[in-house]
């Protein structure tokens, strides 16, 4: 049994990994054995930091600089790691941003922005990180989506549509690549305790009181909590799994939520 969860040697690129999720990703992917590779954008001394953190705890990992929304940056990358480290076995797509503006104000330019990184970024990468995967007849793609993906928020509404977009993206990716043995699922976060969060994770803060109210775990989220989801879907275990999204929110979406007189 325990091989159906075995990724030891397996090379995983995880976009955006550099720091927050994609990091305790790469953290519980690194520790089951496989080869990570960071990625990131903004600067070569975040990316080596990240790879230095990986490595104190005994995981093998490299880094590459590349923006995920330059096609000709991300090829010439994938075939650079593939060249040096080993043909990717496991994709995450988890770089994005967020840009919380009331949809009214918000720029053309921001949307768009929020759009080409958090949507137009996965179908690029894995465009090209398929590739390979296809003529292999192996591999597994996982699409960083959201409880967006399913629901509205106020001023998240470039988020929303990306994250929704995503969700269909991993389906219709499924749809055409699954005759290959080529696995697409979406991991959905719920709110999680990151550094971005930890202004706002203290008793008394009004958003911290809504999450813990609103999650029936009761609970934010760690980090670490989503290591076993990717494993999963990383591994032999997920082989008959595609197009799934899989939500790791503690039962936030299973639930209406409590009425103001319920304790």
């Amino acid at each position: 049994m325990t091989n159906l969860f075995d990724i030891k040697g397996k090379v995983a690129l995880i976009t955006g990994s550099t720091h927050g999720l994609g990091m305790a990703m790469a953290k519980g992917l690194g520790q089951a054995g496989a080869t990570i590779v960071v990625n990131g954008n903004s600067s070569q001394e975040k990316i080596d930091a990240a790879v230095k953190e990986l490595q104190s705890e005994g995981i093998n990992a490299v880094g590459y600089k590349f923006n995920v929304t330059e096609e000709e940056q991300v090829k010439n990358a994938v075939q650079k790691i593939e060249a040096e480290v080993g043909p990717i076995d496991v994709l995450i797509n988890n770089a994005g941003i967020i840009k919380r503006i009331p949809l009214i104000d918000m720029e053309v330019a921001d949307f768009r922005e929020v759009i080409d990184i958090d949507l137009v970024s996965p179908f690029i990468v894995s465009k090209h990180v398929a590739k390979g995967m296809i003529e292999r007849r192996q591999g597994k793609i996982i699409n960083i989506c959201s409880m967006m993906s399913e629901l509205g928020r106020n001023t998240v509404s470039a988020y929303a549509a990306a994250k929704g977009g995503l969700k269909m993206l991993t389906k219709n990716m499924a749809t055409e690549w699954a005759k290959y043995n080529v696995q697409i699922n979406g991991i959905g976060p719920g709110y999680f305790a990151t550094e971005q969060t930890k202004p706002i994770r203290v008793d008394g803060h009004p958003f911290n009181d809504f999450i813990i109210s609103r999650t029936p775990a009761a609970k934010w989220g760690d980090p670490s909590d989503l290591a076993g989801a990717a494993i999963f879907l990383s591994s032999k275990a997920s082989d008959f799994v595609n197009g799934h999204i899989l939500y790791v929110d503690g039962g936030i979406l299973a639930t209406i939520g409590k009425p103001s007189n319920e304790e």
